[in-house]
């Protein structure tokens, strides 16, 4: 008798650590929220096409920009990263109006005929805008232009 108290024990105890075991989740990390959901998080432009395969992509948020370029012709790359200012974020993002996105204008591509397509993309924690050669809206157009002017004053020369 004292070998079948045993083994129910032994069981017993194994059970209770195996569920103790598999109920113990490790915390998952939690992504932080803003408190504004017409905050802008995220800027990208990039101009691609041509007849070689030219591409530069440009791509912002509040504590970092990247920049790459190159030609798909003869497989040349080059990238550049650094950090990024609270004071060049804000100057960067200051331009844009939020209520005006969603009324900026796309046009078709360019690319079919060796054109050069400009885009740009513009995050907000509750939306993500997407615009394919928008310059031909004249009206709207001018404060994505101010963000290709302020993106100017920050990249280095060869990324420009």
């Amino acid at each position: 008798m004292p070998t079948t108290k045993n083994t129910y024990l032994k069981i017993f105890f194994s059970i209770l650590l195996l569920s103790a075991f598999f109920s113990c989740d490790q915390p998952k990390p939690q992504k932080k929220v803003s408190k504004n959901p017409n905050e802008i998080n995220f800027i990208s432009l990039s101009n691609v096409g041509g007849q070689l395969g030219n591409y530069r992509i440009i791509k912002v948020t509040k504590d970092s920009i990247s920049a790459e370029m190159g030609l798909t012709a003869n497989q040349t790359h080059k990238k550049w990263v650094s950090t990024i200012s609270p004071e060049a974020w804000k100057k960067l993002t200051s331009s844009i109006n939020i209520k005006d996105l969603d009324y900026i204008k796309s046009s078709p591509s360019v690319q079919p005929v060796d054109g050069v397509d400009e885009t740009f993309q513009i995050r907000t924690p509750k939306k993500s805008h997407l615009y394919v050669n928008s310059y031909v809206d004249t009206v709207r157009y001018k404060q994505l232009q101010q963000i290709k002017e302020q993106l100017d004053q920050i990249l280095p020369k060869e990324y420009k």
